[in-house]
């Protein structure tokens, strides 16, 4: 950096670091944010397997 001391590069260089962390930590939130309310809350449904399997088990009760 012509006409700048050593000093003043130096700070430029770490500001520009602290610039890029925050950045970098903006998007990690706002990353968390995007999946949080993108995540299905509902749980899953069983399978129809194992809903035939109850109903048939459902039926031998029903016939003894």
């Amino acid at each position: 950096m012509a006409g700048r001391g050593p000093q003043t590069f130096k700070k430029r260089q770490k500001e520009q670091q602290r610039k890029e962390k925050q950045q970098e930590k903006m998007a990690r939130r706002l990353q968390r944010k995007h999946e949080k309310h993108t995540e299905p809350e509902i749980a899953p449904m069983e399978s129809p397997e194992s809903a035939e399997s109850l109903d048939e088990t459902a039926i031998a009760h029903e016939a003894s």
